[in-house]
């Protein structure tokens, strides 16, 4: 697809990090596109995200809103960093705007080790967690399933896992929705799907996915009193993050029902500007067993994470000759950012059911509000955004404002500034790897080729996106989180 956009001209300023494409700059658009960001990061962007989020703001039963979070750039349909919610009723389901890796997701865990503790035994540390985490694209996990088993797997997500020794019980009460979606069908999954995921538990994969090592620094933390809630407390303090998903499963079922809703398309008389934009109404028989299917995808990246958990414990314990238990390592919570899901939000002062999409962007629901575990309701939802391998991440949580202005949603990482193939032009994976450790930064890779693709220089400042969220209201920092030890497919 062509990508030689221009920026629209009449774009309207509506706050410091609110900028309004109304309606007139695209027929068919039924409802204004919104992008977050400060005038520096909307400048950075691909003119395609503007061509992209108001192709969005054209599907049938859009509500309020298209709208791009500041990480955004160019993806399959809607933009990475995308949000779009539909009235339950008359409004489509898109597998664009969920992305193929579905319920791609941060885990976050806490240990008592100070960087002190772990810094002698860095290398043996990701040396270990290289061989007991397997990363690159085809990589298959050392926990293998039964047919049956993995037909739990698609129904239960972490419950499964935790019920089957790979987890703690607390594990589930620290993760979105339990780590566990209902309305899975694993009937409404095919066969190719099944035979591709049924080996991937307990894999990072390739790309933009990695296991990181990370130290939670005192001068890094912006709500004190939030982060020792979460278990983040001591100075110099280690914890370790995951950025992965449903791996080849979840590629698969959107693959299946693109196809699917290409022939439903013509079925409902249903235009788009982009076939990437594929849709079927939400209530016809194509967009429920597609909502089964991908509720399927999104459990078995649950329990993908948690098995990922559970062997970053043994490997700590392994390293530290000390039991996961006695190391404290507790999850602070794993979030989803590429799934939909029914929620009830405000729509012109009357509650509606809406079928919200998130695209490269992360849930942050406000304190108080129902779907939260007890141990979140004072504090509101944790967002974990994921920055480059150079730079850090960060801890956040959610706001009210998100829940009043973005259906409840924020962003999800630092966002790509260039393609793979130019990253690679500038860089090599080897000396980028040498680069990284003398900056102090120790990294594993499966592919040389991979790792230049993820350098620092090819992704947006993560500060400038938090500076966005935060000045926003849409989400509130509670701590930075800088690497020290990266694995990377």
């Amino acid at each position: 697809m062509e990508r030689n956009f221009e920026k629209p001209k009449d774009i309207k300023q509506v706050s410091e990090t609110i900028w309004e494409i109304p309606t007139s700059f695209k027929k068919g658009m039924l409802v204004p596109a919104r992008i977050y960001a400060t005038k520096k990061l909307l400048d950075g962007m691909d003119a395609g995200v503007f061509n992209q989020v108001t192709n969005v703001a054209c599907l049938p039963g859009i509500q309020n809103y298209a709208f791009c979070m500041p990480d955004g750039h160019w993806g399959y349909g809607f933009p990475i960093g995308g949000v779009a919610a539909f009235d339950s009723e008359t409004g489509v389901i898109s597998p664009g705007g969920i992305g193929f890796d579905i319920n791609c997701g941060m885990r976050l865990v806490t240990t008592n080790l100070t960087f002190k503790d772990v810094q002698p035994k860095l290398k043996e540390l990701v040396d270990t967690m290289f061989k007991t985490v397997p990363s690159g694209v085809g990589s298959r996990g050392f926990v293998s399933a039964t047919k049956p088993q993995f037909t739990e797997i698609m129904s239960d997500g972490s419950k499964w896992c935790v019920e089957n020794g790979l987890g703690w019980k607390e594990d589930l009460e620290r993760t979105e929705g339990y780590g566990k979606i209902d309305w899975a069908d694993p009937e409404k999954v095919s066969s190719k799907a099944l035979e591709r995921g049924i080996k991937q538990l307990g894999t990072l994969g390739s790309g933009n996915h990695y296991l990181e090592i990370q130290v939670a620094r005192a001068e890094n933390i912006f709500d004190e009193k939030i982060a020792k809630r979460f278990g983040i407390h001591t100075p110099e303090q280690v914890v370790v993050m995951v950025h992965c998903g449903s791996r080849g499963f979840g590629h698969q079922i959107g693959t299946d029902y693109l196809r699917i809703f290409e022939e439903a398309m013509k079925k409902y008389k249903i235009e788009v500007f982009d076939r990437e934009l594929a849709c079927a109404p939400f209530q016809s028989n194509e967009g429920q067993d597609y909502y089964k299917a991908m509720a399927c995808a999104a459990n078995m990246a649950f329990a993908n994470r948690q098995v990922i958990l559970h062997r970053i414990r043994e490997g700590f314990s392994k390293v530290f000759r000390t039991d996961a238990e006695k190391l404290d390592m507790h999850m602070v919570y794993d979030v989803a950012h590429n799934v939909a899901k029914l929620e009830e939000h405000i729509v012109d002062g009357k509650k509606k059911k809406l079928i919200v999409h998130r695209k490269g962007s992360t849930r942050a629901f406000p304190p108080n509000h129902p779907e939260l575990a007890r141990l979140y309701k004072e504090t509101g939802q944790p967002v974990i955004i994921g920055g480059s391998m150079e730079t850090g991440s960060f801890l956040l949580v959610g706001t009210q404002k998100a829940m009043d202005e973005t259906f409840g949603s924020t962003a999800h990482g630092s966002g790509r500034t260039m393609s793979r193939a130019a990253a690679k032009h500038l860089v090599r994976g080897e000396q980028l790897q040498k680069d990284m450790e003398k900056n102090g930064i120790y990294v594993k890779a499966t592919s040389m080729p991979g790792l230049a693709e993820e350098a620092g220089f090819a992704y947006k400042d993560i500060n400038d996106v938090i500076d966005a969220v935060s000045k926003a209201g849409i989400s509130k920092p509670v701590i930075s989180l800088k690497p020290v030890g990266n694995i990377k497919g």
